[in-house]
């Protein structure tokens, strides 16, 4: 992060059909289809769908090679109702149908934890440096031929890694950690240049937005060391649906668009895929509204971690700052939150406080604020983040204790709207652990003590407070082995009062239990109508059938002493 001013990081052109990706070109939006990519009829009505809703690219699941070349026939029906822009083809553990994809499609997403490397079982295993180096060779072996066909056929390629799909391989030399999903990256970018191919897309991606963030960062700052530039696609996996999937994904994604990275995104909920486009598009539009703002001076405080940042030191006031986690504040009154089935920490009248612009000079509001107010801090510039950020870097380069709290006003009655541009906001700053509490005033909403539900939402969303069940839930693509939607409804109203827990509800085993690592319990499609039942990373009932799954899960959470009954 040089500076606190928006604009796009500058990558190299990734040509993928007739819709090019790179920073010349805008961002560009994408989804996955849920269907079987076997079943032709339902997958190209569903890739309709995505297409009218606004997305520049639809990506299906090709686990097999029946697929991958079954992506010829959909492509071409496509084509021939007028729908031409690119489609993608989504590859685990199977080269084979990688080749065969790069034949016939516009762009092939490999998986560098399972393309070569075998499934991880979660193994540690020992390798010396010539070992290790022989495992790279056949990487080569693979990687190689396949990117011969991709050249031949104008195919581009996403190197795509997720957090629940490392290898052994890497995660016994680096561990499960940012450092290794950059590297298992790294590894198969050093051989494209080599062999002088450069129609690369990365995606490095997590169900924890602080882990998400932190890696893209890391993933860009190993490529700027390297002399490369490719382009990057964002995304929050898992992120789960309704209003916790848009605020968790615009937390994350927000967080690194506001900073100028990313080229395209995917926001993957747990709903129809379509749905996605409109969130996806709110979000890129909301943030590149701020290209060409006034600019912002500034830099960041001696001794900040940009990549894994530690909270400001502050002298607590009250409940806010010091040792205290961050607080949710509202404007309401008591009366106005009737209702509300969350609360706040506190009203403005219960806190000595002094409200300041982020765009003072911060010595005045130093002076003005005296040793023991909170400094309830807001923008009203068009990149209100990147200013409010400078101030807060001030503060801290100026020794300054006084903690802060950060209101943000917003004019819409959509919630949606309302959810991403929040989530995006807040999330940016709390990602960076910059501030002590959040105030979210939204007085257009039907019900504007909604906004207070938000802002406990998007501090869950940056790892900073758990205060209801969080359901790590996929998107669902074409492996999916059971109706994801109405399960998540399912499990939901069973457990939602859980306040505190995290369950994973996964369609397949893919990323499973990378994803979900986390998690304190898991739900993962086995095979067709089965589930198995994961404690953290430890499966501990297969193949059970569906229709007994959510009792079993009950019954482990209650073994284990996590059960509490509903009010």
């Amino acid at each position: 992060m040089r500076d606190f001013n928006y604009r796009r990081r500058q990558t190299s052109t990734v040509a993928i059909g007739n819709t090019p990706l790179g920073s010349e070109y805008p961002i560009r939006v994408q989804s996955m289809t849920s269907t079987s990519t076997l079943d032709t009829e339902g997958s190209v009505e569903q890739a309709k769908r995505i297409f009218d809703a606004g997305a520049d690219y639809v990506r299906l699941t090709t686990q097999g090679v029946r697929e991958a070349e079954n992506m010829a026939e959909i492509r071409a029906r496509l084509h021939a109702d007028g729908y031409d822009k690119p489609l993608v083809a989504d590859i685990h553990f199977n080269p084979k149908a990688a080749y065969a994809a790069a034949a016939v499609t516009d762009k092939v997403r490999i998986n560098p934890g399972n393309f070569v490397d075998a499934a991880r079982t979660f193994k540690h295993l020992e390798y010396t440096d010539e070992e290790y180096q022989a495992e790279i060779e056949k990487i080569r072996r693979a990687l190689i031929p396949f990117l011969d066909i991709c050249r031949e056929h104008h195919t581009a390629v996403r190197l795509g890694v997720n957090h629940g799909s490392l290898s052994d391989r890497i995660m016994s030399r680096y561990g499960d950690t940012p450092a290794g999903m950059v590297e298992s990256v790294m590894e198969y970018l050093r051989i494209c240049r080599e062999v002088d191919f450069h129609d690369v897309v990365i995606s490095i991606k997590a169900s924890n937005t602080v882990i998400m963030v932190e890696t893209v960062r890391r993933m860009v700052a190993a490529m700027d060391a390297e002399g490369m530039a490719y382009p990057l696609h964002l995304g929050v996996t898992e992120a789960g649906d309704g209003e916790d999937g848009r605020i968790k994904s615009a937390v994350g994604i927000g967080t690194l668009l506001a900073e100028g990275i990313g080229d395209t995104i995917r926001v993957s909920l747990s709903e129809e895929p379509e749905l996605e486009i409109p969130v996806a598009r709110k979000l890129v539009d909301y943030i590149t509204a701020r290209e060409g703002h006034a600019p912002i001076a500034g830099e960041m405080a001696p001794g900040y971690d940009y990549f894994a940042p530690e909270r400001r030191p502050t002298t607590a006031v009250g409940i806010v700052g010091g040792e205290n986690h961050p607080v949710v504040a509202t404007t309401l009154t008591e009366s106005q939150l009737e209702g509300c089935p969350v609360k706040p920490d506190f009203y403005l009248s219960d806190c000595q406080w002094v409200e300041a612009d982020a765009s003072e000079p911060v010595e005045e509001v130093i002076a003005r604020a005296g040793e023991s107010n909170v400094i309830l801090l807001t923008s009203h510039h068009r990149n209100p983040v990147g200013e409010l950020m400078a101030f807060i870097h001030a503060l801290m380069a100026s020794g300054s204790r006084l903690p802060v709290v950060v209101k943000m006003s917003y004019d819409d009655s959509d919630e949606e709207s309302l959810q991403v541009k929040a989530g995006a906001d807040f999330g940016a700053l709390l990602i960076g652990r910059l501030c002590d509490g959040i105030l979210l005033e939204a007085p257009h909403l039907e019900h504007p003590s909604d906004a207070v539900r938000y802002a406990f939402d998007i501090l869950q969303a940056a790892r900073l407070r758990t205060t209801k069940t969080e359901y790590i839930s996929c998107p669902g693509c074409g492996r999916t082995l059971y109706d994801l939607q109405s399960t998540i409804r399912q499990i939901k109203v069973a457990t939602s009062h859980l306040t505190g827990l995290k369950i994973g509800i996964m369609g397949c085993i893919v990323n499973g239990p990378g994803e979900m690592a986390d998690a304190d319990y898991g739900y993962v499609g086995a095979a067709a109508g089965k589930v198995s039942l994961y404690k953290g990373k430890e499966c501990v009932t297969r193949n059970i059938p569906q229709e007994e799954a959510l009792d079993r899960l009950i019954e482990l959470i209650k073994a284990n002493g996590d059960w509490k009954e509903a009010e």
